[in-house]
């Protein structure tokens, strides 16, 4: 679909996403164009939006750099998890963006941030660096899950894992955290109603990435059964805004008409991430709803 595009074309689609005085759904719409097209000149369009005020659009920025698995997205990424002046969750978002990219010489740099301030960022340069080295070791290629994405760890390699013992690893604070998060995957590949239950009682946990995780999740399985659980941490304003707004995208893409309700309730949120995600979140529910090929497409 995008082999035979120009530059000139990629530039205007990131002018639409560089473009302040455009919606935010639309400029949401320009970065994913801009994912799937891939190259440097999509890069290069992403990288000048990470001055822009909205933490979320630029933890977006970041996580589609990773998910590109180009390498010439790791300088940007870098740049941005150095960047003390960036949000937190966009600095954990660059931190599991050069994980998922998985270069052996990128591990220096993770690991001068194992003891910042910021214990989102903590814990993804962890996560980060126990992902390189496990695929660099077991020599495993980085490679899609069957969700589309890559993960920031990959999931147990017994497929006949007993949900039980999935669960037992899952909620246990006092396990190893990558483990935890290879339990989390493999309870999503089984996809089942008892995983999805096991992945909704995670919501409960401690820990905030933790839990954005569990949430992001979630909504790649877009299963009814979890809209109570997400909309429970969703309309809890002591939560951490970082996880309530993985649960308002969650809810958007299950997209069904509680979802919809429950999202216009928090349109006014006084935390910007939570209001802005509802903002995307219901235009991925009228996407869900309409007869459109893609999420994002600005090539029409």
């Amino acid at each position: 679909m995008y082999k035979n595009l120009k530059n000139e074309q990629i530039e205007s689609i990131g002018g639409v996403l560089n473009d302040k005085n455009r919606p935010l759904k639309e400029r949401f719409r320009a970065l994913f164009t801009l994912k799937s097209i891939g190259g440097e000149t999509a890069i290069k369009s992403i990288e000048k939006c990470f001055s822009d005020d909205s933490a979320l659009l630029k933890h977006e920025l970041a996580y589609c750099l990773g998910q590109m698995q180009d390498e010439r997205a790791l300088r940007v990424l870098i740049n941005v998890l150095k960047d003390k002046k960036q949000e937190a969750m966009v600095r954990h978002e660059a931190a599991e963006g050069i994980g998922a990219i998985g270069k052996t010489d990128s591990l220096p740099i993770l690991e001068e941030y194992i003891n910042d301030k910021s214990i989102e960022v903590v814990e993804t340069c962890q996560l980060a660096i126990k992902r390189i080295k496990y695929l660099s070791s077991e020599k495993i290629p980085s490679t899609k899950s069957e969700f589309n994405s890559i993960d920031p760890t990959p999931s147990f390699n017994n497929k006949n894992e007993k949900i039980d013992d999935l669960r037992r690893i899952l909620l246990d604070p006092n396990e190893d955290l990558f483990e935890r998060y290879q339990a989390m995957f493999s309870l999503r590949n089984l996809n089942s109603d008892d995983s999805i239950k096991v992945l909704c009682e995670g919501l409960n946990c401690d820990g905030a990435l933790f839990k954005h995780e569990i949430a992001f999740v979630l909504g790649q399985l877009r299963h009814p059964k979890s809209i109570e659980a997400l909309t429970k941490s969703l309309r809890d304003e002591s939560e951490n805004e970082m996880v309530r707004h993985e649960c308002a995208e969650a809810l958007g893409s299950i997209a069904d008409e509680e979802c919809f309700a429950v999202l216009k309730d928090y349109l006014n949120d006084s935390k910007r991430v939570v209001k802005e995600s509802c903002i995307i979140a219901l235009d991925m529910c009228e996407y869900e709803n309409s007869p459109e090929f893609q999420y994002a497409n600005f090539l029409d």
